[in-house]
């Protein structure tokens, strides 16, 4: 009989704040409403088992830039943890919905941050995903801004103004981020750069990297849509070649079986259901 697996999990793993407060958001309107289909706009959580889950209690995701319902009839509409711009939301509520609001409480600051500091003239630049939800929220409370992906985007800005504020995806690296202030610092006279990445994405990079030291493979468990999750992996993968990135039980590769220890970290967006079933399928192996 071969030895058994040593499974090691991240000290910080899983939902964060913001996410779990949208899921719960969302299961309360179910109790509530009396009126169904409760709607999200957008994917309230970028896990497909979690999403499945919510569709078979009665939620409709509503998709992102697809026209809406003429008439909501009074029915809950749910407004993920990224946010939606001002003029999204409405539109929600002139259709005639009760608004949930979940956004984010930091996703929700940089939105005033982005808003404000637009009223004061400067040119607002967003650091991040180019279509996520989260920067397209923050992107409506600044007509005009400029969004980056990364240094050599900001080579792209023309004309380049003399001042600017920096605003950041709550999700991104600190390392992605900093990179871009510096570039960004090179063309700009007056560069105001806001901390605005959450601690919980800069906690799990960090107990990640304190797993790595410890096993001898990882599993970074989440979904492939979400932003998060993916630069998790990326971290995992420049770690340890040995990492994959799986969304549930039934994706854990035969390789993973062969190792003596497995580390096991997950997305802000990941249900602790989903955790512990990986886990326990690593334990019955």
């Amino acid at each position: 009989m071969s030895d058994p697996i040593t499974i090691v999990r991240a000290e910080v793993l899983g939902y964060c704040m913001g996410v779990r407060r949208a899921v719960e958001a969302a299961e309360q309107a179910l109790l509530d409403s009396p009126i169904r289909p409760v709607y999200t706009y957008g994917p309230l959580i970028h896990n497909p088992s979690a999403l499945e889950r919510l569709r078979s209690a009665g939620v409709v995701i509503l998709a992102e830039g697809d026209s809406l319902p003429d008439d909501f009839r009074g029915a809950s509409v749910v407004i993920r943890a990224h946010g939606v711009p001002p003029e999204t939301r409405a539109e929600i509520e002139r259709r005639g919905a009760r608004v949930i609001d979940a956004t984010c409480p930091r996703v929700l600051s940089s939105q005033k941050r982005a808003e404000a500091w637009h009223r004061k003239g400067y040119a607002v630049v967003l650091a991040g995903d180019r279509d996520h939800g989260e920067i397209t929220s923050i992107a409506g409370s600044a007509p005009g801004c400029v969004v980056v992906e990364n240094p050599a985007d900001v080579a792209g800005i023309d004309p380049c103004p003399e001042r600017a504020v920096l605003i950041s995806q709550t999700t991104i690296k600190q390392s992605e981020y900093d990179a871009i202030a510096q570039a960004l610092a090179a063309r700009v006279a007056d560069l105001v750069v806001l901390n605005t990445i959450c601690p919980a994405t800069q906690e799990r990079q960090a107990a990640l990297e304190e797993l790595a030291s410890r096993v001898d493979g990882i599993l970074v468990v989440g979904g492939r849509a979400s932003a998060n999750t993916q630069r998790l992996f990326a971290t995992a993968r420049s770690l340890i070649p040995s990492s994959w990135l799986i969304e549930g039980p039934e994706e854990i590769p035969a390789e993973a079986s062969s190792l003596a220890r497995i580390g096991i970290t997950a997305g802000a967006s990941t249900p602790d259901e989903v955790i512990d079933a990986v886990e326990q399928a690593l334990q019955k192996r």
